[in-house]
């Protein structure tokens, strides 16, 4: 592992939030805890390198395109059952 990974909010923060929850404060008290909870959580994310990035992208493309090639066969394969089915329209 090259990183540890943290899914759990810091026990400051943690702290911070129950003593908002037993205080009862205002509601604008309230906003500032949650905007100082939302700042602690983005201080967590990391950005990929550039490299990583052009892996995903090349990742996602390839998704697409295969699945744009799956949904293009079965519209076809469908249009051809409901032409048998019905018969092709009168002129």
């Amino acid at each position: 592992m090259a990183g540890k990974a943290v899914d759990e909010p810091s026990e400051d923060v943690v702290a911070i939030a129950n003593q908002q929850r037993e205080a009862r404060r205002s509601p604008f008290a309230r906003i500032a805890l949650f905007i100082r909870q939302v700042i602690a959580e983005l201080k967590k994310v990391v950005t990929p390198t550039r490299k990583e990035l052009g892996n995903y992208v090349v990742v996602v493309l390839i998704f697409v395109v295969i699945m744009m090639a799956l949904v293009s066969l079965l519209d076809w394969v469908f249009a051809l059952a409901v032409t048998y089915v019905f018969g092709t329209p009168a002129a």
